[in-house]
């Protein structure tokens, strides 16, 4: 998962907005950072590994990174490698001068990237997907055969991208002489927003980084759709993918995107506040004996779940756990190892809400299981009489291969194993998990005209790019912590 941004200026430098912008999209990638922007015909990129504060300051934003439009990234590795060369933006400077982010995976990146070697002896720096897509945006660019380079030329060369590439992505890229361009996959599975403040214009994986810059949120960019913001101010958009079928991440309105953000048209919020409308149904109906004195979530994400949980229970909702803020989202830390001692830093029980008590602890979902049975364990020590586990998600089986860098599928917890199994290791007193039926409903109530939801890390299924078993073994093999 990553985090992308764009930006367009009337007439003032951009690079401080831009920076403002990523430290918003943070919770998005917190291994490097990145930042390209456009004066003129010239462009300016710098990027290294760290988060946003830790990679850029204020004087070097302002003497270094010139220019009224740019483009930001925040990163963490679902390709290539967890190393400098692998962050973005990517930039070349044939057939234009280009610099491209994106956020997602391209499925079929390995065969693009030999199409482009052997047609036309392509060079290749990095083994990053998002290089792969610049190239060939770079490479259908040039097959327009353009004299002076236009928008026409823009959408053309991405109609050839869209047909050519498979996955789930959101990119943003600068061409010099045409402006900023945005653009995203046409399946809608990772997230861009577009938002308006006078004649600026920004496009964000989220609407929350337009709002916290006082942008408006227009939209969002259609599945499909490409929209250039040229050197002048002015927008441009087309559908550049008809024929397509809307179904967004499943997993953003989950655990992914902030909570004030909206994703085509529905409220990260509200959906979490109807899982925990959901959880909180199924456990009356289905464990009517927990006889629950406390519900307490996991923080962060899983607050707004929870404070439903216990309304719907007509029981307390208390706060069980300070959160060191200094340590980032275990989740999407490299290896199991450095999870476990995060994991230690990270959360600290206030035990006198825990003691004597029968308490149902809530988190957003259940990945590997160690940090689960690491709380049970601290809360227990605490003095609880019994401890109860509930998932605002179902049980998550499957790798995801649309920009979400899951462990590997035998390293999830759920995989081949039963809830009472896992219930078992986790050492719960009861385990609960959401019904997928209620997870997708929580979102769809949100708006009606998305029906379908990109849910493979709970089904398995994967819609889009034709997925062999050969492939998923191979991604298996390089995802696996004995790998890193």
């Amino acid at each position: 998962m990553c985090g992308v941004l764009g930006l367009y200026h009337n007439k003032s430098e951009v690079a401080e907005d831009i920076y403002d912008g990523l430290i918003q999209l943070q919770h998005r990638g917190q291994d490097a950072a990145g930042i390209a922007t456009l004066n003129s015909s010239k462009m300016h990129l710098y990027k290294e590994l760290g988060l946003v504060t830790e990679v850029f300051k204020k004087p070097q934003l302002r003497s270094s990174l010139s220019g009224s439009i740019g483009i930001g990234h925040v990163r963490y590795p679902t390709a290539g490698s967890n190393d400098v060369t692998d962050s973005q933006p990517f930039y070349t400077a044939n057939p234009a001068i280009i610099s491209l982010a994106h956020n997602g995976t391209l499925t079929n990146s390995d065969k693009i990237k030999s199409n482009l070697v052997k047609t036309s002896f392509c060079q290749f720096n990095t083994n990053s997907d998002s290089e792969v897509l610049m190239k060939l945006f770079a490479y259908e660019l040039y097959c327009t055969n353009f004299k002076k380079l236009g928008k026409v030329h823009i959408f053309k060369a991405l109609k050839e991208v869209f047909e050519k590439c498979f996955g789930g992505y959101a990119a943003v890229a600068l061409v010099s002489g045409v402006g900023l361009i945005a653009f995203r996959d046409p399946n809608g599975i990772r997230p861009l927003s577009l938002g308006q403040k006078g004649n600026s214009y920004m496009v964000a994986s989220e609407s929350s980084a337009l709002s916290a810059l006082d942008f408006t949120h227009i939209r969002d960019i259609k599945p499909g759709e490409a929209i250039i913001v040229d050197i002048n101010g002015s927008v441009s958009s087309k559908q550049v993918v008809k024929k397509n079928i809307s179904m967004p991440c499943l997993f953003e309105f989950v655990y992914f995107s902030r909570p004030d953000s909206s994703i085509d048209s529905i409220s990260v919020h509200k959906s979490r506040l109807r899982m925990g409308d959901f959880l909180g149904e199924k456990i009356l109906k289905d464990y009517p004996n927990l006889n629950v004195d406390v519900v307490i979530p996991i923080p962060d994400t899983s607050r707004t779940c929870a404070m439903q949980v216990a309304h719907k229970l007509g029981v307390k909702y208390r706060e069980g756990f300070m959160k060191n803020r200094y340590i980032g989202r275990t989740f999407i830390m490299a290896k199991q190892q450095k999870r476990k001692r995060s994991v230690k830093q990270k959360l600290n029980p206030i035990d006198i809400e825990f003691k004597n008590k029968r308490v149902l602890l809530v988190d957003d979902s259940i990945v590997r299981g160690h940090t689960s049975k690491k709380i049970i364990e601290l809360v227990k020590s605490c003095g609880a009489k019994k401890v109860f586990f509930a998932s605002a998600s179902p049980p998550i089986r499957f790798q995801n291969i649309y920009g979400i860098d899951m462990p590997s599928t035998s390293e999830l917890i759920a995989y081949n194993r039963s809830i009472k199994e896992i219930k078992k290791y986790i050492k719960a007193d009861e385990l609960i998990y959401q019904d997928l039926k209620d997870l997708k409903l929580s979102a769809t109530i949100g708006n009606p005209k998305i029906t379908k939801f990109e849910d493979s890390v709970f089904t398995g299924t994967y819609p889009v790019g034709n997925i062999s078993k050969d492939f998923l073994k191979n991604l298996e093999k390089t995802r696996s912590d004995l790998s890193k």
